[in-house]
């Protein structure tokens, strides 16, 4: 189905969801966005490729572009800010759903034109979304992926791990399953380095597809055990059934650290830079689509 018609569709769909003429998704030269009151949402995909073979790409993580016109960008972590400031109210949930309901329809629109690449699409679900979820997670987004010709097992759902969230982790836990049974892989996010038994626990008793790790903070780690930790990271998601992924390298020795700990998966800017790239630097759907043709 082209694009407009897919547009139009979900403008239907949303109108008749929340019974308003409101229209929120665009198509403008070839890249879809959508809006979520003043704010202005788009993708940006980044390529995850294998470690020791970087050229190849195994999937593409997709990330906001969030602006609230068309040369003002916000920083995508204000979004949290911007949503919600106390996340636990009933009011909040129903506004993060709503959200994230748009902005991973959005992801799914602007991945078609690269969906000949295969591999998987990596899209983020905020914890609170599956926790205000009771029931058949994954339901939603399943219809938009079929509606789109695609099928939910090419689709990776990523939640980061929060301590915050800690005191609902089996409900977590029970969500993500959820996801998993309609067919989607699973991945739990870390922004930092925990050797916590919750934190193994959790990746025991999930058994994610994928586990990731920032690389952004870790020359700032003043830890003398940080490589036992990273090594022992890498081998408690092995021996639950999965493969890690070290992202946000930025600099060659963050590079030379997912090769020498061992991490499965790599993805960050310095490879974008590489002559090794196979496609152009965190590039947008509009990008991708001049590319393709």
């Amino acid at each position: 189905m082209p694009l407009r018609n897919l547009v139009d569709y979900f403008n239907d769909r949303f109108g008749q969801e929340h019974h308003s003429s409101f229209r929120p998704f665009m198509l403008e030269e070839g890249t879809i966005s959508a809006l979520f009151g003043q704010i202005k949402i788009s993708s940006v995909f980044s390529p995850i490729r294998l470690a020791l073979k970087p050229a190849e790409v195994i999937g593409h993580a997709a990330k906001l572009k969030v602006s609230t016109h068309e040369v003002q960008y916000l920083y995508s972590d204000e979004i949290e800010n911007l949503l919600s400031h106390q996340p636990h109210q009933a009011g909040d949930f129903e506004s993060i759903i709503n959200f994230d309901r748009l902005s991973r329809t959005v992801h799914m629109l602007n991945y078609l034109p690269i969906t000949h690449l295969q591999g998987s699409l990596f899209v983020e679900v905020d914890p609170r979304h599956i926790l205000g979820i009771k029931q058949d997670h994954g339901a939603y987004f399943e219809e938009v992926i079929g509606q789109c010709g695609l099928e939910t097992k090419n689709v990776v759902i990523i939640m980061a791990v929060n301590s915050h969230y800690a005191r609902h982790y089996q409900e977590l836990v029970t969500g993500l399953d959820n996801y998993r049974q309609r067919g989607y892989q699973i991945a739990l996010k870390f922004d930092y380095v925990a050797q916590e038994s919750q934190s193994f626990e959790l990746i025991a008793k999930l058994s994610p597809n994928y586990v990731s790790l920032s690389a952004r903070h870790l020359d700032q780690v003043q830890d003398t055990a940080l490589f036992e930790k990273l090594r022992d990271l890498k081998a408690q998601v092995a021996s639950a059934g999965g493969r890690s992924i070290l992202q946000q390298i930025d600099q060659k020795k963050s590079e030379l650290l997912a090769r020498n700990i061992g991490f499965d998966l790599v993805q960050g800017s310095y490879y974008e830079r590489s002559s090794a790239a196979v496609f152009p630097p965190e590039f947008s759907a509009v990008e991708v689509r001049s590319a393709n043709g």
